[in-house]
């Protein structure tokens, strides 16, 4: 079977990594010749997947089209879908949640938990919501990794905003932010991965580290396996789906988004897990059956980015030392040059005590840093 990815990042470099285990001719479409996926893949193909006529055509290749992230042409994927093709996740799907007011407004139909909303049109829209705040406000497109997003606390803060179609979403009084990946098969079979807890680094609006499992009390996690489930099926298409939550201090759950896709949240699964979240989506892609999500030991994992004071080639200072610490498995993303925040790596740490998990992090977030070299 031919699968085409749309995108070459480092997400798509696993599921490659992944790929090779099974009798499939994987295809890339991105810009980057030289991005993280491109030298992995069976054939790649340089194009921008936002282009309807770059991915329509790059479709026509392939058997299936998935994706690495959300930011691509929804049009032509339709227009593939109704000249045969399979896309996973469904153009509708991808729909709904590339655009925030789509997919606050698919919450709110599906009876989905999530917190109070406004649709804003512009800046001088999101200045008559004064009453609102405190407030987060969301760009309801083209946001990633800590972008378009804006924490509105007072009136003086309304001018921080974004002049585009936007959401303001009611601020929670957050105890914990997780996450929980589910897979779905072509028969609506869900497979269920244990939740994740994420801290994230207040700065840069990104995953510092995360924690799995998430320490819930058991009616909180029912909660959360339950509305994660409702959600997927209610999508009504096949997919690996990261769902991120909210959990505020009366114990209630709240959808904050959800990606149609594999997910930062959920590299840890590679080490961690008997299937991870890539080999999960190729049992999918190629309808096999859905893998094991269970955990074989606990984890946590540090997301290794770009120091702020730092662009150029990029040295990974410390990384010997990360290597010697045991159960501990670094991932690099084969990017040549780092950014202030940009995602360059990632190291699982797998221990059965809780406490190791936090200390280890914190040790490898204190012993590797990822500069620009000199």
């Amino acid at each position: 079977m031919k699968v085409g990815i749309l995108g070459g990042g480092q997400l798509g470099r696993m599921l490659l990594q992944q790929a090779a285990n099974y009798p499939v001719e994987t295809w890339v479409l991105e810009n980057d010749s030289d991005c993280p996926a491109a030298h992995l893949c069976h054939h790649f193909v340089k194009g921008d997947i936002r282009d309807y006529d770059a991915v329509l055509a790059f479709g026509r290749q392939v058997d299936k089209i998935t994706i690495e992230i959300e930011n691509v042409n929804i049009d032509a994927l339709e227009q593939l879908e109704n000249e045969g093709k399979k896309v996973i996740p469904s153009s509708y799907v991808l729909r709904i949640i590339k655009n925030k007011i789509n997919q606050k407004e698919f919450y709110k139909t599906s009876g989905i938990p999530s917190p109070e909303y406004i649709v804003t049109k512009n800046l001088a829209d999101l200045q008559q919501h004064a009453h609102f705040l405190p407030a987060v406000h969301k760009i309801a497109e083209g946001g990633y990794d800590g972008k378009g997003v804006q924490i509105l606390e007072r009136p003086s803060d309304l001018s921080k905003g974004f002049d585009a179609p936007a959401i303001l979403e009611k601020k929670i009084e957050i105890v914990k932010e997780i996450a929980i990946l589910v897979a779905v098969n072509g028969t609506e079979h869900c497979a269920i991965y244990p939740p994740v807890h994420m801290v994230f680094d207040q700065q840069l609006n990104l995953l510092d580290y995360q924690v799995c499992p998430a320490d819930l009390e058991e009616k909180v996690l029912w909660k959360v396996e339950a509305i994660a489930i409702k959600l997927v099926q209610s999508f009504k298409s096949p997919g690996l789906f990261a769902v991120e939550m909210l959990l505020d201090r009366a114990g209630e759950v709240w959808v904050n988004e959800t990606a149609p896709r594999v997910h930062n949240s959920g590299h840890h699964t590679i080490e961690a897990h008997y299937c991870s979240q890539y080999d999960m989506l190729w049992r999918i892609l190629l309808d096999y059956p859905l893998g094991n999500p269970k955990m074989i030991l606990p984890s946590s994992l540090v997301n290794l980015v770009g120091e702020m004071d730092s662009s150029g080639i990029v040295d990974y200072a410390g990384l010997d030392q990360v290597l010697k610490m045991e159960n501990a498995f670094v991932h690099l993303y084969g990017k040549k040059e780092t950014k202030p925040g940009r995602k360059m790596g990632h190291v699982t740490i797998l221990s059965n005590e809780r406490q190791e998990l936090t200390f280890r992090a914190q040790k490898v977030k204190d012993a590797l840093k990822v500069k620009s070299k000199k």
